[in-house]
């Protein structure tokens, strides 16, 4: 799978003149990517990619004017490694809750919810998340509200993936218990992120 390099960048000042078209392509291609796990959109996945991974570079780069050589490096190692690999799905994992006192109590008792996180392809077994592979994100007393997901799927299930099988994301956490059937806007759009094995 493609990896964001110095040359797939734009340069500040190229990027300041297409950033409004950029950004609505890229607000367009996340909406199917975006799946709620619960009924109040609380617990939330948003699958990253390529696209994704460029615009968050590029405002990264934006926002701390960043244009020499090793800064730019520096993002690159950053985000590439949440690009997926045509074997997998990566996502950004978060607990959403407005309310500051609600989201205490809730991070409290969501220990460990970043690893009851799955995946399921049709009639195949749940893969579950692999979680938070660059640091810990969670304590003895609360999880983080953000956290970063990987899930390993075999050759049968990007196979049937391809051929159009249906995508289940859910949680079986003691305080969340949730499944849901994607899309298929939302099924087609992660299908895409696979590469059949040679």
């Amino acid at each position: 799978m493609q990896k964001l390099d110095r040359e797939s960048l734009h340069s500040l000042e190229h990027y300041a003149q297409i950033r409004d078209d950029f950004r609505r392509k890229v607000i367009a291609h996340k909406k199917p990517r975006r799946i709620s796990l619960d009924e109040a959109k609380t617990a939330n996945l948003y699958f990253e990619d390529f696209l994704t991974m460029h615009y968050q570079v590029q405002e990264m780069l934006r926002v701390e004017r960043i244009f020499e050589a090793k800064g730019i490096e520096e993002e690159l190692e950053s985000y590439n490694p949440l690009i997926p690999d045509g074997q997998n799905w990566k996502a950004t994992f978060m607990l959403e809750y407005a309310d500051v006192a609600e989201r205490r109590a809730r991070l409290a008792e969501l220990i460990g919810i970043e690893d009851r996180v799955y995946v399921k392809v049709g009639d195949h077994d749940r893969v579950y998340a692999i979680a938070d592979e660059d640091l810990e994100r969670d304590s003895d007393e609360k999880t983080s509200s953000v956290h970063f997901l990987r899930f390993e799927l075999d050759a049968a299930m990007v196979r049937a993936c391809k051929d159009g099988a249906a995508i289940y994301a859910g949680v079986d956490h003691p305080k969340l218990t949730s499944e849901v059937t994607l899309s298929p806007e939302s099924r087609d759009s992660l299908a895409a992120d696979l590469e059949l094995p040679q």
